[in-house]
């Protein structure tokens, strides 16, 4: 399977999933190597975690969800990918994150009140050469994020995406805008 998974190929619920034009970017972003370890914090569905861990098939994806369905979809999703290089950590971050392996990357979905906190332990435990990849929907998790990696001597990168998708409108096709998304990407300098 190629990176990109249709979003309607996942088992989805009433958990926030990223949509597949911003997880294929936000992947891309994250560099992965075949035996990367990866933290996919806030991972919803899944969706990132299962791309993933198609991508990085000697390494392994440890998937934090807080949320009881979230985590129910996440493991509906690991079986309907085959794919078993998927740890689920059930639990809030940044407490959940101190007794897992140190990662070379890192995704961020979401973080809730404990961004912060999330973002410092996430520049604790995550290996030199490494790299944080965040996505947020408000410019104040844009500006936070990209504020935060920079004052703690990290090269970033901030884009904003509009995604427009096609809907039929009787005989003519029109286009619907889906929210803008900013994805952060962060690389420890030197």
């Amino acid at each position: 399977m190629t990176p990109g998974i249709p979003d309607e190929y996942f088992v989805r619920g009433n958990v926030p999933m990223t949509k597949e034009e911003i997880r294929i970017l936000s992947i891309s972003k994250l560099r992965l190597k075949e035996d990367s370890v990866i933290w996919d914090i806030g991972a919803g569905t899944g969706s990132v975690s299962v791309e993933a861990a198609l991508i990085s098939k000697r390494g392994v994806v440890y998937s934090i969800e807080k949320e009881e369905e979230g985590i129910k979809l996440i493991n509906e999703n690991i079986k309907k990918f085959n794919v078993e290089n998927i740890v689920v950590v059930a639990g809030l971050a940044p407490d959940v994150l101190l007794d897992l392996p140190s990662p070379d990357r890192i995704f961020i979905g979401g973080a809730g009140d404990k961004m912060y906190q999330t973002f410092k332990t996430a520049l604790t435990k995550l290996k030199r050469d490494g790299i944080i990849v965040v996505n947020g929907i408000t410019l104040d998790t844009a500006y936070s994020a990209h504020r935060y990696f920079k004052q703690n001597k990290y090269k970033v990168e901030t884009i904003c995406v509009n995604i427009s998708v096609s809907k039929e409108a009787g005989n003519k096709t029109m286009m619907i805008a889906r929210n803008p998304v900013y994805i952060i990407t962060a690389e420890k300098e030197g």
